[in-house]
């Protein structure tokens, strides 16, 4: 219904902020990552990405800073057990680029660090997530109907290939993510110093 806001930001705190459309005060929850970002713009023009959650009756607007975050929050609801409450605890600790690369480097005790966020939860969400990324980007099913990955000739090291599954899981699609990393120095042995490169040219 809503896909962003954009107005005066009203009020903030750890984990809301009150944004003014047009007379309008829309609240939103916010990660405190998020409302970090906002702490200098009271009274400022702000630009917030939005999901409407319904439960039950129970209707809440939920607010990020970025598109990544948003899209990490939709695939952390996708998730089994994972509720939006829940993937706002993860996104309070942890940036999308962070957590996308925990995904693919199977760091659960990251993901654990949380807030409610138990072991059991963090496995979940690297199991079906990172599974579900690596089969859209370069998987096909075997007969097991497990997973193998036959990477694209210019992933040439696993720095580009983590790289490109923490992309997905930021919600950028195949095309995008395999267009923006053919341009990647491929010496480059980090990851994390590619999604940075790559989220640069992306947002030009």
């Amino acid at each position: 219904m809503f896909y962003y806001l954009s107005g005066e930001l009203a009020y903030r705190d750890l984990s809301t902020c009150v944004i003014d459309c047009g007379g309008v005060g829309y609240k939103l929850t916010v990660s405190y990552i998020t409302s970090e970002t906002m702490m200098s713009k009271l009274g400022k023009q702000v630009k917030l990405y939005t999901h409407l959650a319904v439960r039950e009756g129970d209707v809440e607007l939920f607010g990020f800073g970025s598109y990544e975050e948003k899209e990490c929050f939709n695939r952390l609801t996708s998730v089994s057990g994972i509720g939006p409450k829940a993937a706002m605890s993860i996104l309070s600790t942890m940036t999308p680029d962070k957590l996308a690369i925990a995904i693919c480097t199977e760091d659960t005790k990251a993901i654990a660090k949380s807030p409610g966020i138990g072991a059991k939860s963090a496995a979940r969400i690297v199991l079906e997530l990172k599974d579900k990324m690596s089969q859209e980007m370069f998987g096909t099913s075997n007969s097991t109907g497990s997973v193998s990955i036959s990477a694209p000739s210019f992933v040439s090291n696993s720095a580009l290939s983590e790289a490109s599954e923490a992309l997905l899981v930021l919600g950028y699609d195949k095309n995008t993510v395999l267009s923006v990393l053919k341009g990647i120095d491929p010496s480059i042995s980090d990851a994390g110093e590619i999604i940075k490169l790559a989220l640069k040219k992306l947002a030009r």
